[in-house]
């Protein structure tokens, strides 16, 4: 006997028979991915309430005091980069950068783990599927089907994916792609090409993706990106981007946002006299720009009410909080704490943001783009107009740095090069992408700004992080078009156009050179880091323009 359960919205509706002559319509589908469809117990697109209770009752998920699921991801509580793989295979294999980023599987390795996965599936008592939406264009976006056993992991792609409507679930039909996420069951590490127990992979022919040997849900949310990552440019011709995006509340200008981990991505674009169309992944599409998702994974370590009200706010009934440690007695989250990780997250759905456009998309192009860094040598000024190619350069190495830490005893700044603002995520040739960005500002006239939000007047331990009162004002002049209009003078090395002066921000802190006590040691600093960013572009010299070749530091 088949055992299934559906939306309770279906049940009110149309009554259990219809119920099930829903789910049937996709019953061989899954009979044929090699599910045994006696004995399982499916569960499509379950109640938020289902999936609380299910998470309580058989993963040991507790209820936060604000009404947020607080669950928890085992040993893996972060994703796990040098496990992913991609298939290699005649459909794709030529579009694919090989390396250390996507590491090559072959097909039978692929099968021998889709196997073990779906047997793994097969023993549970709960299989929980969730059909949804990845973009929210509808000429872009493509249908995902997630099929996983743990209800946290149900409920965590409910919020950020695109959640169908009602009827949209009813003629779901058949997935453009599909997760079987078996992550509480280990890889075979002896299996040809494992490197450990731990394997997320993804197959474009049969269009599926493996996980084996961890749970943490951030996973599936990634590797949907990468799934896009891959079929924008390919299949439909897009561009995807690992950027935030907001619009003027009145429509139109509307600006991306690129930058890495501790660069301020999340805090500039959540701009409350602008709307929020997204916070993480997008596409500057022929017909505008789209948030992939359908929700937000925010970092929550340190978090509080006033520093970030909105995302705060958003912790309620319906969220995840993911490794947050809480008091057992009054269930209230401690955000400060890293017992578990630091990489402590929630994971809710993008209406909760009281300023989030909804649908997620605009029919405007971006009328500015901004790349945010954080540099940490106090070299880099806090804002730069780009030229086209300086735009592709500063894109392709997508730098930041890391501050020191104090246990290991490093006393220098560290550089990090991750190119397209998210290399872990790229599956094309990164010039590939930077191509397309350059066509697309070229057709709009897009202005392209580097944002530095690192250290002024010295290197970390020296100078002081620029203040953030000072890079809103930058931000400001940005939307309203002051910025563009101004004089600007060279930054010399770099070349880049920096303006002479701006309303509200002092002069000193617009060329970086003027706010440090000791022009030698800055002229040395800047042909340091100049360097750094010569070795970096090596790599992706050969694939790129002698225009964008030359748009890197000039000694």
């Amino acid at each position: 006997m088949v055992h299934y359960e559906e939306d309770s919205s279906h049940y009110d509706h149309h009554g259990p028979d219809a119920a099930y002559t829903l789910l049937g319509k996709d019953l061989k589908l899954f009979s044929d991915a090699g599910f045994d469809m006696e004995k399982i117990h499916l569960k499509r697109n379950a109640p938020v309430a289902q999936l609380y209770e299910d998470a309580i009752k058989y993963e040991g998920a507790v209820i936060s005091s604000s009404g947020a699921l607080i669950n928890f991801s085992g040993k893996k509580t972060g994703r796990s980069p040098k496990d992913k793989r991609i298939v290699y295979e005649e459909t794709s294999k030529d579009d694919i950068w090989w390396g250390s980023v996507n590491i090559k599987m072959d097909e039978h390795t692929f099968e021998i783990n889709r196997e073990r996965a779906i047997d793994y599936l097969n023993t549970r008592d709960n299989v929980y599927v969730f059909d949804g939406f990845a973009g929210w264009e509808p000429a872009y976006r493509i249908k995902v089907r997630v099929i996983c056993a743990r209800a946290y992991h149900a409920l965590f792609m409910h919020n950020m994916l695109i959640r169908p409507t009602e009827d949209e679930l009813k003629n779901f039909g058949e997935p453009d792609f599909t997760i079987y996420n078996a992550g509480q069951f280990p890889a075979n590490r002896f299996t040809a090409g494992m490197t450990s127990t731990t394997s997320v992979e993804i197959n474009f022919k049969r269009k599926e993706m493996v996980i084996l040997g961890t749970e943490y849900a951030g996973e599936m949310k990634k590797g949907v990106f990468s799934v896009m990552h891959y079929l924008q440019p390919v299949k439909f011709g897009q561009l995807s981007l690992h950027s935030s995006a907001n619009e003027a509340k009145e429509g139109g200008n509307v600006t991306l946002f690129f930058g890495l981990s501790g660069t301020g991505k999340t805090t500039l674009s959540a701009d409350q006299n602008r709307a929020l169309i997204g916070d993480d992944e997008h596409v500057w599409s022929d017909k505008g720009v789209f948030n992939i998702e359908g929700g937000c994974y925010a970092k929550t370590i340190g978090l509080s009410k006033e520093k970030e009200p909105e995302i705060f706010s958003a912790i309620r009934f319906g969220s995840i909080l993911e490794n947050v440690v809480y008091d057992p007695a009054t269930r209230i989250a401690d955000y400060d704490l890293d017992t578990i990780t630091e990489n402590t997250r929630c994971a809710y759905p993008i209406e909760f943001i009281p300023n989030a456009k909804i649908p997620c998309l605009t029919s405007h192009p971006p009328t500015n783009v901004v790349y945010l860094t954080c540099d940490a040598y106090g070299i880099l000024p806090p804002v730069s107009k780009l030229t086209r190619e300086q735009a592709q350069y500063w894109f392709i190495l997508g730098y930041t740095s890391k501050t020191p830490g104090t246990e290991d005893g490093v006393v220098e700044p560290s550089p990090t090069f991750s190119t397209c603002f998210g290399q872990p995520f790229i599956v094309l040739h990164p010039s590939r992408y930077a191509t397309m960005l350059a066509e697309r500002m070229d057709e709009t006239k897009a202005n392209v700004w580097l944002i530095n939000t690192g250290w002024v007047g010295g290197k970390f331990g020296q100078g002081k992080r620029c203040p953030l009162k000072y890079t809103r004002k930058i931000i400001d002049a940005i939307h309203d078009g002051t910025l563009a209009k101004g004089e600007f003078e060279t930054f010399p090395i770099f070349d880049l156009a920096i303006p002479k002066s701006l309303e509200n921000v002092p002069d000193e802190l617009l060329d970086p050179k003027k706010a440090w006590k000791d022009s030698e040691k800055f002229e040395a600093e800047r042909t340091k880091l100049a360097n750094m960013f010569t070795d970096a572009f090596k790599k992706y010299a050969s694939d790129c323009s002698p225009e964008v070749c030359a748009a890197g530091p000039k000694f």
